[in-house]
């Protein structure tokens, strides 16, 4: 009975910072892997979907759904775009970037879910636009290894950005509430996998043992248990509003790792367009979170 007790009063915020900080180590460990996107990308999503298939598996909650499927889709090509973002960009720009995504979820919820649009969404999209625009006054320097691509990298985390803010619609669907949103884990990293195996086997790498290592990290705690911590705190009572601020910890955090074991340094202007985009949606969250009150 005491061990039980002891169970029951364990934070369930704890769950949900736990989860958090492990999403926030995942652009330092695609940094720390010589394998280019593609396999990293295969093989984070391969541990993954072992990872959350046995969690679902033992919940016996194993289903198939089209329209569960058609929202892994846009988690997939989240994963994916954002992998490949980490390796031509500077992990803030792809962090940050993946981090518009509330922006896209103010312009589509209203046509897909039938939400209003406010004039405070207005406002909030239209400063998110001006601090993304900030990534693009960075001049390459030709003394990085980034310097060719980093523009490509910096599309390739917008498009991270919006599939992530469709990935969120579609999950807040009438459809999709009526299974375990795991589910929808599970096929996205599958549907990864059936992808990129082709791209991989057409130009394969032999993964050294700290790559094997980064990649395995990725896949079973940066994707897999971080999900299954921070759902399981939420469902345990974290409030949303607490969830989703704790959830921007993710981004402040990630280029800082990245900083302190790859010396990789964002431009002024990434952190200043970064700056602009987290303050302007965590406002955006809390004001809305009043209104609904009221």
């Amino acid at each position: 009975m005491e061990t039980e007790t002891k169970k029951n009063t364990f934070p369930p915020i704890l769950l949900v910072l736990t989860g958090v900080l492990l999403w926030s180590t995942g652009g330092l460990f695609i940094k720390l892997t010589t394998l280019n996107a593609f396999h990293v990308n295969l093989g984070r999503a391969l541990f993954a979907a072992v990872t959350v298939g046995i969690f679902i598996a033992v919940k016996r909650q194993l289903k198939f759904d089209w329209f569960i499927v058609f929202t892994s889709l846009f988690y997939a090509a989240t994963l994916s775009t954002f992998v490949y973002a980490n390796k031509n960009t500077t992990a803030a720009n792809a962090i940050f970037l993946q981090y518009t995504a509330p922006i896209y979820i103010l312009v589509f919820a209203p046509f897909i879910l039938k939400e209003k649009f406010r004039l405070t969404d207005l406002i909030t999209v239209a400063v998110c636009l001006a601090g993304m625009s900030l990534f693009f006054l960075e001049a390459p320097n030709p003394q990085n290894r980034l310097a060719a691509n980093i523009y490509v990298g910096n599309i390739a985390g917008l498009i991270s950005g919006i599939c992530l803010g469709l990935y969120f619609v579609f999950l807040r669907h009438p459809r999709s509430l009526k299974f375990n949103p795991a589910l929808s884990v599970l096929y996205g990293n599958i549907i990864i996998v059936f992808f990129m195996l082709p791209i991989v086997l057409r130009e394969p790498q032999i993964p050294g043992f700290e790559d094997i290592i980064a990649v395995s990290y990725l896949g079973i705690f940066q994707i897999g248990i971080a999900y299954l911590l921070f759902t399981y705190g939420v469902a345990r009572g974290v409030r949303s509003l607490d969830a989703s601020i704790i959830g921007y910890i993710e981004p402040l955090l990630n280029p800082v790792w990245v900083f302190l074991f790859v010396k990789e340094t964002p431009s002024k202007w990434a952190i200043l367009g970064g700056l602009i985009i987290i303050s302007a949606i965590i406002l955006h969250t809390g004001m809305s979170r009043q209104n609904r009150r009221q």
